[in-house]
Formats: C-alpha cells, sequence, structure tokens
C-alpha cells in the first residue's frame, strides 16, 4: 500500500455507521450514496466535504471515486423476518437494490466488498436470495465468506445479529483472514456445574440505583427502525423503569450510544420545529444503522488485510479473468 491512504466508497449510506468505523480505522471515505433526506442531513454534518448522491438507481459507475473498498448495507425490507406476510426478497422494491449494486461492483472492481444485511436475508425464498447475493459476488470474480455477528460482544449493550459478507477480489482465502480470527476464544457463557444456579440472562440483569432510579436492563433487545416509537415494537421490552412506578422508552441519544454512535449524532444543523417529528427521524435512522463497534472492528482486520499484500499480481490476473475462466470458491462457516 506504500503512503497511500487506503479508501473506502460507501453505499445505503444510512447515517454513516460502515463509514464512521472504517474512518476510524484511517480510512478515507471517498463517497456516500443516501436517498433519504434525513440522512442525507446527518452525512453532510460530519462529511461535509465528501461527494455525496442520492439515489443509487441513477448513480453511473464513472460517478465513483476508485476506492480500495466498496461498504453497503443494502435494503433489509424484503428479506426481513420482522416483515408482517410474505417477504418479497431480491424481487422486492427495495432489497432489489441489491442488483444496481452489484452492477457497480462489476464495472468498479474494488479490492473488498462488504455487505450488511438481516439475519432474515439467510432464509428468503429457502436461502435462494442469499445463494444469489453469493453467486454473484463469486461470478464477478471474488472470494466470499459470510459470517453472523452480534453487537453485544464488541462493546455496546445491544443484542443486534446481522449477516456480514466479504468479498475480496481474486482471492478465496481473503474472506476468512477478515470475518474470522485463527485463534480459539473462551466463548461467553459460564461454565455449567451440577446442582449449580443457573446463569442469569442479560436481558433480566437489572442494573442502575434501585432507590433513586433510573432501573434498566443489562442488554437492550435489537433496535429497528420503528424502534421506542410504537408499542408492540422494541420499547415494550427494552424501557427504563424509577422506583416510583414510572415507566419511559429509550431516548434518542441512549439510542445512539447502543448503536456505537457519539451522543448527538443524529441530531442535524436545523432540526425541524417538531419534536416528536425529529425523535421519529432519530430513532428510524438510528433502528436502520450499522454499529460502528462492528464495523471498525471489521475496518481494522480489512486494513490488515490490504496491508498483508495479499492481492498480488498473480491475483489481478486472476481477477481479470474470472467471470469467465475461474470457479471461485466459496467460504462459510
Amino acid at each position: 500500500m506504500g503512503s497511500q491512504p487506503k479508501t473506502v466508497a460507501s453505499f445505503f449510506s444510512g447515517i454513516g455507521g460502515l463509514d464512521l468505523g472504517f474512518e476510524r480505522s484511517n480510512f478515507k471515505v471517498t463517497m456516500q450514496c443516501e436517498i433519504d433526506d434525513f440522512c442525507n442531513q446527518i452525512l453532510a454534518r460530519h462529511w461535509p466535504h465528501t461527494k455525496r448522491f442520492g439515489d443509487i438507481g441513477g448513480l453511473d459507475h464513472e460517478e465513483i471515486p476508485e476506492s480500495d473498498v466498496y461498504v453497503g448495507g443494502f435494503p433489509c425490507q424484503d428479506v426481513s423476518l420482522a416483515r408482517m406476510g410474505p417477504r418479497a426478497g431480491l424481487r422486492g422494491r427495495q432489497s432489489g437494490l441489491f442488483y444496481k449494486f452489484a452492477s457497480l461492483i462489476e464495472k468498479g472492481l474494488p479490492r473488498v466488498v462488504l455487505l450488511e444485511n438481516v439475519p432474515g436475508l439467510l432464509s428468503s425464498h429457502q436461502g435462494r436470495d442469499f445463494g444469489i447475493v453469493i453467486g454473484t459476488l463469486a461470478e464477478l470474480g471474488y472470494g466470499v465468506g459470510w459470517r453472523v455477528l452480534n453487537s453485544r460482544y464488541f462493546g455496546v449493550p445491544q443484542s443486534r445479529q446481522r449477516v456480514y459478507v466479504v468479498g475480496c477480489r481474486g482471492d478465496w482465502r481473503g474472506p476468512a483472514e477478515i470475518l474470522f480470527e485463527p485463534e480459539r476464544g473462551n466463548g461467553h457463557l459460564e461454565k455449567g456445574k451440577s446442582n449449580g444456579t443457573a446463569a442469569v440472562s442479560p436481558f433480566k440483569t437489572v442494573l442502575g440505583d434501585p432507590v433513586a432510579g433510573p432501573v434498566f436492563q443489562g442488554i437492550a433487545y435489537c433496535l429497528y427502525a420503528e424502534s421506542a416509537r410504537h408499542t408492540g415494537t422494541d420499547w415494550s421490552r427494552t424501557y427504563i423503569t424509577y422506583p416510583d412506578g414510572r415507566v419511559r422508552r429509550l431516548m434518542p441519544n441512549e439510542c445512539e450510544g447502543l448503536q456505537g454512535f457519539p451522543v448527538g449524532w443524529t441530531m442535524p444543523e436545523k432540526p425541524p420545529e417538531d419534536a416528536n417529528e425529529l425523535d421519529t427521524m432519530r430513532y428510524h435512522a438510528i433502528g436502520n444503522a450499522v454499529t460502528v463497534n462492528v464495523a471498525e472492528w471489521l475496518a481494522r482486520r480489512t486494513s490488515r488485510y490490504l496491508d498483508a499484500g495479499a492481492f498480488d499480481d498473480a491475483h489481478r490476473g486472476l481477477a481479470a479473468n474470472a467471470a469467465s475462466e475461474v470457479q471461485v470458491p466459496v467460504a462459510s462457516r
């Protein structure tokens, strides 16, 4: 890599969870692409000088600056298990934007691709949609791997499982180097003992001041795009109580912390006068975001992969002919 800074292009940027994680790992964000007006206000506040686009459907590959890595959490609405009724999957209007993203990858051929989505992608249409995602990247010459990561193991008190897909151009070993640790961990559960007391679930662990309050759970349930504003979703399970009987939902600043963002990250330069409208927009954006801590972990490992010189001249030759001549192996766990 020499002295050249590593670069990342961001698609479906949201409020910049992946962008912030990569930036903290010394990547330069070359561009962002996001259609939501509120999210664009937040991106403009934190990245005022970064090239930015709206609808990915109208984005031409020639407008994308040359970048080492493409990242994107393409829309999950059509594959999510939280969706009521049948899931449209990649045939849906929103999740189907994956195909547009794939066409930009095909033309730009970044060294590494990182995709994020809900675990429901794995089962959408009996796994066929996920097969399309993996197969598409492989046909473009990428070695592919994937892993489900939970935000709670990355320093935030929120149980949030997401599937992360990594593609390395012309290198089938690369995804494993980024996604998996070579060493064996100690695990997360206490060792069981005969006739012993069962470990208390962190969801039932009570923290805070039981006399003066507030009191809250040790681990929050997964934040969704509509969380904390509507009964029947998150806030009916994750809430703050007080000894005098008061109960309240999580505030936007608290939700930002559960996603690894600095407090006040989602406050726009010019907030609307209606406080409820502002809260709703903030909750929605935070619930759709990628946890910054997970993004930073992946970014650090991606940086080490790029520094290791894994992309040599032989890989360049392989990538140029992969689509027509090479079957790239797919790694999984």
